[in-house]
Order: C-alpha cells, then sequence, then structure tokens
C-alpha cells in the first residue's frame, strides 16, 4: 500500500482511539465487568462493544443514517434495555455477600451474556452514536468505502478498541486477583457494583433526555 492509501485508515484508527479511551458508558461498563466478573467476563463484554462498533460503521459506510434515525425508536428501546442491564448487574454485585456470589460466578462463565451486554451497551452509546454518524464522515471519504475497505476498517476497528480498551480490562482484573479477604471482596463488588449502575443509569439518562426530545 501507498502512503496515500494508508493514511485515511491510520486517520480513522487515531480518531478511534481517541475516543474510545475517553471514558463514557463502554469503558465504566467494561471496567465493572472485569472487576465482579473477572478478565475472561471483560474480554466477552470487549468483544460485545467491537461489534456494535461495527454495526454503526457499516451504518455510517452504507449512508444508512437516514435509516437509523428511522429507526430512533428501536435503538431507544435498545438503549433503555441495555442501561437497564447495566443497573441490574451493579444491584447484583452491591447486594453480594461474602465476596463474589455464586450467581456472579456462574454468569461469569457465560460469555454469550457479557457479549450481549457489551453490544446493547454499545448500540445505546450516545458516544458511539456521534462518533460513527457525525464525526466519521469527516475522517473518512464514505463514497469511496467498498466491501474490501470495509472489511479493512472492520479489522481495524476490533485491534484499535483490543488495543485502546484492554489496559482498562486488565488493571480492573488485576485489582480484583489482590482481593482475597472476604470484606475486601465485598468492598470490591460494591466499587463494580456503582461503577455498572452509574453506566446504566447515564444511558438511561441519555435515553430520556432523547424521548423528551421527540414529545
Amino acid at each position: 500500500m501507498t502512503a496515500a492509501v494508508i493514511a485515511p485508515y491510520l486517520a480513522y484508527a487515531a480518531a478511534l482511539g481517541i475516543a474510545a479511551f475517553i471514558p463514557g458508558p463502554g469503558v465504566a461498563g467494561l471496567v465493572g465487568q472485569s472487576l465482579g466478573n473477572g478478565l475472561r467476563a471483560s474480554l466477552f463484554f470487549l468483544a460485545g462493544l467491537a461489534l456494535g462498533d461495527i454495526v454503526y460503521l457499516t451504518i455510517a459506510v452504507a449512508g444508512l443514517a437516514a435509516l437509523a434515525e428511522i429507526f430512533a425508536e428501536a435503538l431507544l428501546v435498545v438503549k433503555i434495555l441495555g442501561g437497564a442491564y447495566l443497573i441490574y448487574l451493579g444491584y447484583l454485585f452491591w447486594n453480594s455477600r461474602g465476596g463474589l456470589t455464586k450467581l456472579g460466578a456462574a454468569r461469569a462463565r457465560s460469555g454469550l451474556k457479557a457479549f450481549l451486554a457489551g453490544f446493547t451497551v454499545t448500540l445505546g452509546n450516545p458516544k458511539t452514536i456521534v462518533f460513527y454518524l457525525a464525526l466519521l464522515p469527516s475522517v473518512l471519504d464514505l463514497h469511496g468505502v467498498g466491501v474490501p475497505e470495509w472489511s479493512m476498517l472492520a479489522v481495524l476497528t476490533v485491534i484499535v478498541l483490543f488495543v485502546v480498551l484492554s489496559p482498562y480490562a486488565l488493571v480492573a482484573a488485576k485489582a480484583r486477583s489482590l482481593m482475597t479477604q472476604p470484606a475486601a471482596l465485598r468492598r470490591l463488588n460494591r466499587v463494580a457494583g456503582g461503577i455498572l449502575g452509574g453506566a446504566g443509569a447515564l444511558i438511561l439518562g441519555e435515553a430520556a433526555v432523547s424521548a423528551i426530545r421527540r414529545v
């Protein structure tokens, strides 16, 4: 590839990396998952985040931003479900006794649940929506993006998100592994529950604002 060909991809990777690094509901959910359920669950959660980004990338590349507006009500429902699920997880962790609960441990073994949680959080994350549907056209010439270019961007999206966000999960998982006493684990669970609940409340707040604007 020539420098002219590579430059747009580098610009996209840099813009996405900066946007992903800025803490928001996705980062909060990822840290909460890692603190409460461990690294494995947080990586599944991160994979769900990445898939959500690819969905919005596809919408932007296909020129379906207008279609996204048509289905704004459906996106609002997804946003509400994602926020409510994070609050539910936060409630479970906050009320756990004696360290990690059996229920929480069972959920940690379900990668699919963590994956779906990350996916729904991304679909309802206003920061992600703004990046792909409003800011991306200023970074890339979307009219020149075909299937090969989209494939490259999709792979690049996954790589950038894992590189930028994995340290959040790793640090949180390390903190979790250092907590061995039941009292310390209870406090850690409450921290995780507070983070998850706060992220969910933020998403629900955004959903409420969106609903009011449509009235």
